[in-house]
């Protein structure tokens, strides 16, 4: 078994949960580290290993590196992924490829040069619960599909600084929510899409002019119909659900507790655990089980699970999301 070594972009939130899954896991090393806080670098090589590099660049070139794993901030993404290919080295970048279809197409017209792996990260296709949802959907045990429910709603708000850099609810927040339908219907492309919202209660959403509520309704070329809604906020913690409706039946992916104890007394009757608080906890095996599938992928030279391609597409959803919530209208899809 090869031991894969990782080239680290990015240190941040995200990026330290990558660093310690690969640290965790023995097909993986850290070989570099760059940020561009060079103690955040620092602290993650005293933890896990590796060097710090002094420059993206640096970091990429470096001829131990076999994958360049990019966490850094959305605008650089297409940047690295081109370097990394450039270099020979397989690639897993953070979602999403870029704010700006423009660049997404242009990075892929690039990418046509390299036969490079590469996969990005919606975790959530890896999560225990949605894929049993779905691997139970496909073995027919619903029927045929009919609708998809999807619920997604963060426990709080990030801050209006991040708001006014994210792209906005639908490319930052629904965007997994998008990536995830597509998942589930496979080679049932969504065609069109229906998509309103408000700003009900984030005063950082309104100073970032961004909406904190909405509720998605897509069509998929077969006619299956997916419901996504989506909240800035919930009061009893990180809420989320999938729901799959088929003429035979219907399959659950529900809320996760820290243990499935519950109780009953003369004060409540079914009480359970709280869900689990944030993306953090709640798809924690989702990013062990999505890096351990990415390293087979490369190991056994298979193609990767998400691939850029998914990538885009989410991102032309998202797309086609704000023009149906702009123009309040149904818009079709193209994704040429």
């Amino acid at each position: 078994m090869k031991i894969l070594k990782f080239a680290l972009l990015g240190v941040g939130r995200i990026g330290k949960i990558h660093a310690a899954n690969i640290a965790l896991n023995p097909k993986c090393s850290i070989e570099c580290v760059y940020d561009i806080d060079s103690n955040a670098a620092n602290k993650i090589t005293s933890l896990y290993g590796g060097t710090v590099a002094l420059s993206p660049k640096e970091a990429i070139s470096n001829p131990s590196v076999d994958i360049v794993y990019i966490c850094t901030s959305t605008p650089t993404h297409t940047k690295y992924i081109l370097s990394a290919a450039k270099a020979g080295k397989a690639i897993f970048c953070e979602k999403p490829i870029d704010l700006d279809i423009n660049r997404v197409n242009k990075c892929k017209k690039e990418l046509e040069k390299y036969n490079i792996p590469i996969h990005i990260g919606f975790n959530r296709r890896f999560d225990p619960s949605h894929l049993s949802a779905n691997e139970r959907k496909n073995k027919g045990e619903i029927g045929k599909l009919e609708q998809i429910i999807i619920t997604s709603r963060d426990p709080s708000g990030p801050t209006a600084a991040y708001l006014k850099v994210s792209g906005g609810m639908f490319r930052d927040m629904t965007i997994h929510d998008f990536d995830l339908a597509c998942f589930i219907l496979q080679n049932d492309p969504i065609v069109e899409i229906y998509a309103t919202g408000d700003r009900l209660f984030s005063a950082e959403a309104k100073e970032a002019n961004d909406i904190d509520t909405a509720m998605i309704i897509m069509k998929s070329e077969s006619g299956v119909l997916c419901h996504i809604n989506n909240s800035r906020h919930a009061s009893y913690g990180y809420d989320q659900r999938v729901e799959l409706f088929g003429n035979k039946g219907m399959l659950i992916s529900n809320n996760q507790t820290p243990t499935s104890v519950t109780s009953y007394s003369n004060g409540n009757t079914s009480s359970k655990d709280h869900i689990l608080n944030f993306f953090i906890e709640r798809y924690e095996i989702a990013y062990k089980n999505q890096l351990e599938n990415f390293v087979n992928c490369i190991n056994n030279k298979k193609p990767t699970t998400v691939n850029f391609e998914d990538g885009r597409k989410a991102l032309i959803i998202a797309n086609a999301a704000y023009d149906s919530f702009e123009n309040k209208k149904t818009v079709k899809i193209n994704y040429s």
